[in-house]
């Protein structure tokens, strides 16, 4: 009865042992699930999200430049300025909602140097500035505006490569906490399978030396 005795308790503190190590890696797993979650969420608000701010942004300077340029023939360019205006106020609105997203110092510093070009070099006070009746299109003004246009999308075109490069980054950071959450599954297999040789060695099986009295 003693040996037996001894057999339960020690079964009992391998036991316990190995529950507190489940319930650790149970511990770990749904931290890294809360990462995975995390990680996911963050490639989507921060990235995916952002992707099409910059896509929208981009359609808008396009025009904005279609209507600096007069390229629609028989076009009403009467309202070009409030037309205008109204866009880079949809640009400017679309900056705010990037601007709340987790920005990169380099994003911080692009998206700064192009919202400075939308309020301060592509605001357009007068239509005179584009055209007058005696010799029609500016075409130097034009320039200068093409210029600060095509500054701006460079901008635009590097916002967006940073977005590629860090999808990829978080996408990585995601595969490699499930490969780690699927390691952890296979700890736990292991542990159960001990468990329960520990359960049957130790408490079902009998001890020899009461095989032999028997």
């Amino acid at each position: 009865m003693d040996l037996l005795k001894k057999r339960r308790i020690s079964a009992f503190l391998i036991i316990g042992v190995l529950l507190l190590l489940l319930y650790g890696k149970n511990l770990l797993e749904r931290q890294s699930f809360r990462a995975v979650s995390g990680t996911l969420s963050t490639v989507y608000e921060d990235r995916l999200l952002v992707e099409s701010y910059i896509f929208q942004i981009s359609e808008k300077l396009f025009k904005i430049q279609r209507l600096v340029d007069h390229c629609t023939i028989n076009y009403d360019y009467s309202k070009v300025i409030a037309e205008i205006s109204a866009e880079e106020q949809a640009i400017l609105k679309l900056i705010s909602s990037f601007e709340a997203t987790e920005l990169t110092a380099e994003e911080a510093t692009l998206l700064t140097d192009f919202k400075r070009i939308i309020e301060k070099d592509l605001s357009i006070k007068s239509y005179q500035l584009l055209y007058n009746d005696s010799s029609g299109v500016n075409v130097e003004q034009v320039k200068v505006y093409d210029q600060k246009i095509a500054r701006a999308q460079q901008d635009l075109d590097k916002l967006s490569t940073i977005q590629l490069e860090e999808g990829d980054k978080l996408v990585s950071k995601a595969k490699t906490l499930i490969n780690r959450s699927q390691i952890w599954a296979q700890f736990e297999l292991a542990l159960l399978l001990i468990l329960v040789i520990v359960i049957y060695v130790y408490i079902f099986k009998k001890p020899v030396i009461e095989d032999l009295a028997d």
